[in-house]
């Protein structure tokens, strides 16, 4: 079996697969898109980092490619929908670069404080300019973490060592998970106005995109600053740059861009108050060496043995019986994704409940699949079959598993609850012949809904003209509906309106909808 490594990988991941009879390794670096269209075709396995770009094009020239590994998290460079389509694996190494982005992040917080850059700079240029970088300290300064996910709580853990006021915004995690680790958990409002520092740890989304900008930028302390290791994005750089030079942000450190390299006439590398790195987060040399010998290993254990280890598009289990089960872990995975998109609070239980015939398989995987689309769109790092569990348990999410013969209308039916601080919410599912995923209640409202990559989902009042101007709306938008389902408790009582789109819905539009009378809320669902 032949493995080819188009990125500069560690030579102990390397020698991994040197050492592994029946596998034949290929290191080919900075090979041209043209050049890995051309050579793919012969190989197995493809090992990447960030710089291959694993296209459509790749995949369509890849006739033989099993696997795809990238070494590190971030899957941005690899069409994952399309792998998943061409039955191609692609697995990750997720939390191999979690110590390392926690260090970068308090790295930058002690540079940003005391213009560690500036002042190395000005003493290269033979200048002694002692006062001109009087810095401040950090004890016990308040600083804000926005994301208590893995490099969240690392940063919280070394900020209370730095004997600082660690406040933090996650809505996912519980009070009892942020009192072990002496964290304060706040609304974002309270952070934006209480943190003498911000520090973002959030995956870049519908809700996090340019959550740093104009309006919560004003609603700061005077003399902020602001660190961004996370994800470009995540902050508006126009509104920041603006506020760097106004003085309302006293400095900032920024480690990943809303493009990437950024342009050279980005404002942000001009001004002294800011320290720009080209994302450095993962980049140690221990993290290197991590994530190289797991992604060998994985890749290995793989080819070798049939093992799938932190894959993104497919369960770690035998592929004799995923064919048997895929349908219902795609509706399992999809329920648990629209579940979390439409429930508000933290997240504090959640049940699985099986009927039917879909108690003859092995039911593991679709609670995993449930479970990982529960988690998908509001965690940081990548949350796959693996480390889904694992994730639920560190924020003391309790998963619960029932089963039921009795069926009743359906011949198998899959119901998710969601328990949170804020309410419960329960979605039902099943599956239509032998692969036809349905949604059949959302809330205790009866629909038939068709899961499609976009959907909006309205709260409103069962009263004429709501469906009229929704739809007006959306006519004046250009959005096309491919679809609608409602569900109602009684004539002129609580309803529920679904609509499959086939565009973006920004924030914006969403704001007109829940302006709309007799609209209670709208969620956008992204699928």
């Amino acid at each position: 079996m032949k493995v080819l490594i188009s990125d500069k990988l560690s030579p102990k991941g390397i020698e991994l697969f040197q050492k592994e009879e029946g596998i034949e390794v290929d290191v080919k670096v900075g090979m041209s898109p043209e050049e890995l269209i051309a050579c793919i075709g012969a190989y197995d396995a493809l090992v990447v980092r960030s710089a291959t770009k694993v296209t459509s094009e790749v995949q369509a020239a890849a006739k033989n490619l099993k696997i795809v590994g990238r070494a590190g998290s971030g899957v941005d460079n690899i069409d994952v929908a399309e792998a998943s389509k061409k039955g191609i694996i692609v697995m990750n190494t997720p939390g191999g670069n979690t110590v390392t982005t926690a260090e970068q992040t308090i790295s930058l917080l002690l540079s940003l404080v005391r213009n560690i850059p500036q002042a190395t700079a000005s003493m290269k240029a033979k200048k002694w300019e002692k006062k001109k970088f009087m810095g401040t300290e950090i004890l016990n300064k308040t600083i804000g973490i926005i994301g208590m996910g893995k490099i969240g709580t690392e940063v919280a853990k070394r900020a209370k060592g730095l004997f600082m006021n660690v406040v933090a915004y996650d809505p996912y995690i519980s009070e009892e998970a942020a009192r072990k680790l002496q964290v304060e958990l706040m609304d974002l409002e309270d952070i934006f106005k209480k943190s003498d520092i911000i520090t973002l740890h959030v995956p870049k989304n519908n809700e996090t995109k340019n959550i740093i900008n104009k309006e919560t930028i004003r609603k700061m302390k005077d003399g902020v600053r602001i660190i961004n290791c996370a994800r470009g994005g995540l902050v508006d750089e126009k509104a920041l740059t603006e506020a760097l030079k106004s003085g309302k942000v006293a400095g900032a450190a920024i480690d990943v861009y809303e493009q990437e390299p950024p342009p050279a006439d980005n404002p942000l590398l001009e001004l002294p108050n800011v320290i720009c790195t080209p994302h450095l987060g993962a980049s140690t040399e221990e993290a290197q060496d991590n994530v190289a010998i797991a992604i060998a290993e994985q890749i290995i254990d793989f080819l070798k043995n049939g093992t799938i280890r932190n894959a993104l598009n497919a369960p770690s289990i035998p592929v004799e019986v995923l064919a048997s089960i895929k349908p219902y872990v795609i509706l399992a995975e999809n329920m648990g994704s629209l579940l979390s998109q439409i429930s508000e609070g933290r997240l504090q239980k959640f049940t699985i409940s099986y009927h039917g015939e879909v108690l003859d398989y092995n039911l593991t995987p679709i609670t995993v699949a449930a479970l990982m689309g529960l988690l998908k769109p509001i965690l940081q790092e990548e949350v796959n079959y693996v480390n889904a569990p694992i994730l639920a348990k560190e924020r003391q999410i309790n998963v619960e598993e029932t089963k039921e013969t009795s069926i009743g209308d359906y011949t198998n039916l899959i119901r998710l609850t969601l328990q949170t601080d804020k309410g419960v919410s329960a979605v039902s599912g099943t599956i239509f012949g032998k692969a036809n995923p349905r949604i059949v209640n959302i809330n205790g409202f009866e629909v038939e809904v068709q899961l499609t990559e976009k959907m909006l989902v309205f709260d409103n009042i069962d009263q004429p003209g709501v469906i009229g101007s929704i739809g007006s709306l959306i006519g004046q938008a250009g959005i096309n509906i491919s679809g609608m389902q409602f569900g109602r408790e009684k004539p002129g009582g609580k309803a529920i309106s679904i609509l499959n789109i086939d565009n973006h819905v920004d924030q914006d539009m969403l704001k007109k909808f829940k302006e709309l009378p007799n609209v209670v809320s709208v969620k956008l669902v992204s699928l």
